[in-house]
């Protein structure tokens, strides 16, 4: 389960530095990981046999719908599969870096099954946005969730 909130840096070539404890986590899910662009601007970083079911079931939905074409060019369209190098860094392609407008610091965000890769300074603003109306109200479906 990938869980918590890392700061990691790019490297001048686009190279991102996955924390080592993450590594052999990521690399039981299977070889090769998939970096991928999501609709909220981040990108996702999945071990194989994660992301497999998430396409599996984007394409069942119908392609007539626009929002459903979105998510499928989001989430099929820019997956790369990725071996990270000995020093268990990834590349991340320049056209994904543009897509989560990366810049030399990013924050790896666990989400159970796989990472969000978010630039830090976009979210930072996200996090700070969240925060001011998180704390109104629960979201829908949680109204008797305790902490």
């Amino acid at each position: 389960m990938f869980q918590g909130a890392t700061i990691v840096s790019l490297d001048a070539k686009g190279r991102l530095a996955i924390p080592t404890k993450h590594r052999d986590a990521l690399a039981q899910g299977g070889l090769p990981l998939v970096l991928t662009a999501h609709p909220d601007g981040c990108l996702l970083l999945y071990p194989r046999q994660a992301f497999e079911p998430v396409v599996a079931e984007i394409h069942t939905l119908s392609s007539f719908n626009e929002q459903v074409r979105w998510w499928q060019r989001l989430l099929t369209g820019f997956a790369e599969d990725l071996e990270p190098d000995t020093s268990g860094r990834i590349l991340v392609s320049p056209a994904l870096r543009k897509f989560a407008k990366l810049n030399s610091k990013a924050v790896l965000v666990g989400q159970g099954n796989h990472f969000e890769v978010w630039d830090e300074a976009l979210w930072d603003d996200k996090l700070a946005r969240a925060m001011t109306t998180a704390a109104s109200a629960p979201p829908p479906g949680a109204e008797n969730f305790r902490l």
